[in-house]
């Protein structure tokens, strides 16, 4: 394309956003509502682009503190969305047999396994003083479970081995817990009370908040031969976190915790496991296949608002063809053809829904600054959605323009001239 030629598109293509921002100021109704629409279906994109792009950040940080060879052993796993009626039907791993402390401590004994935590979890009341909470989160854990979970001992210490083995009384509490429980107060080694049980706080844990930790609200870990006598929880639910030797691949880790609980569990060849290994990966294509869901939706719910907007085009676009056949026709004469035309009014849709994009994407883009500083939610705006937005937007005023600009470039120059 020769310079002279490229000037002459730029200039059509200024010209051609100029006429459709002064109607945009000359009918602000009308053009609203084109805008509306395409507003709406952009900022679905946006909000909804930046809530994903956040749980799947988060979903991979709470993995990555778990270390990348890092496995687990449930008592059932089902990838996607389960509907549960309460029966067996519904809820197969009722079938399956509950793990135990024995499984865990068979495991830790294998050539290719480093450790194994064990995990139950459940909400109960902790007081201190005058000081009552309920609903606390509470975990069960094993000594190492700060290798798996993530996380900083901010002060004090962890439980060791020798008090979870005796099943001691102490207790590592999150710094929300710490604030919520005792304000203004040095934790470390003051006597609190879960349960109606004495513990004492041995150490402050902080954590990064993410959507699945819980970071960000008050919460306890415990040695796991305490949990189990102290709390009140759903039994059948522990699992364990499997960390693999530095030496030993992830599938000869895996496939030594699978032979090793068919074994004790004394299943037959051909039998299924009555258990699940879960990969990091596994987990992560399990949370994908779920916020895939969430993707058609946004697209279902961005394509109404686009079509609301696209229709809306069509019908100021054809307003303008009216209001303007005179000057189309001195265009005409003045030796415009159908082609230059048909590109200004093109322009011109596609600058109607532009501006919707642009205050779509500045409405998605404050949805997710509002996400991520009011929930654990780490919404972030991905450069894919915006893009997108763009593209379909621009796509939209084209498609749902080329009828009325259609019309206007078959215009007889001689009638048009004629209207008044």
């Amino acid at each position: 394309m020769t310079p002279r030629r490229t000037a002459s598109t730029l200039s059509r293509l200024a010209e051609g956003v100029g006429i459709a921002l002064a109607s945009i100021r000359a009918n602000k109704i009308r053009a609203a509502l084109t805008i509306l629409g395409v507003a709406i279906g952009v900022t679905v994109v946006i909000a909804m682009g930046a809530a994903i792009t956040g749980i799947n950040r988060s979903i991979s940080r709470v993995l990555e503190a778990a270390g990348p060879k890092t496995f687990f052993v449930f008592r059932f796993f089902q990838g996607g969305i389960m509907v549960s009626d309460g029966s067996e039907e519904t809820q197969p791993w009722l079938r399956n047999p509950w793990l135990t402390i024995e499984e865990a401590s068979m495991l830790r004994q294998l050539p290719a396994i480093r450790d194994v935590n064990t995990g139950e979890y459940t909400e109960g009341p902790v007081s201190w003083g005058d000081a009552n909470l309920k609903g606390v989160a509470m975990a069960g854990m094993g000594p190492h479970w700060i290798q798996v979970n993530g996380g900083d001992i901010l002060e004090g210490r962890n439980f060791t081995e020798a008090e979870y083995a005796a099943s001691a009384h102490v207790v590592v509490i999150n710094d929300h817990l710490a604030k919520s429980l005792l304000p203004g107060v040095d934790p470390i080694g003051k006597e609190i009370k879960i349960f109606g049980q004495p513990f004492t706080v041995g150490g402050m844990h902080v954590e990064a908040a993410s959507l699945f930790s819980n970071a960000d609200k008050p919460r306890l870990a415990i040695p796991h031969t305490a949990f189990t006598k102290v709390a009140e929880y759903q039994k059948g639910m522990m699992d364990f976190a499997v960390v693999p030797t530095d030496s030993a691949t992830l599938q000869e880790a895996q496939d030594q915790v699978v032979a090793a609980l068919r074994s004790s569990r004394a299943l037959r060849p051909g039998e299924d496991n009555n258990f699940a290994v879960v990969t990091q990966n596994k987990l992560l294509d399990t949370f994908n296949s779920i916020t895939a869901g969430f993707f058609i939706a946004m697209i279902a719910l961005s394509s109404v608002g686009l079509m609301v907007g696209g229709v809306g085009v069509v019908a100021i676009m054809m307003i303008s063809v009216t209001e303007r056949t005179r000057e189309i026709g001195v265009r005409k004469a003045l030796g415009a053809t159908r082609g230059e035309i048909m590109f200004q009014f093109l322009v011109e849709a596609a600058t109607l829904t532009l501006v919707g994009c642009l205050i779509g994407m500045a409405l998605g883009a404050l949805t997710a600054w509002g996400v991520r500083s009011f929930t654990p939610v780490p919404a972030t705006v991905p450069i894919a959605s915006v893009v997108a937005a763009l593209i379909a937007s621009v796509l939209t005023g084209v498609l749902f323009g080329i009828y009325p600009a259609g019309k206007a470039s078959r215009l007889d120059p001689v009638e048009a001239l004629r209207y008044e």
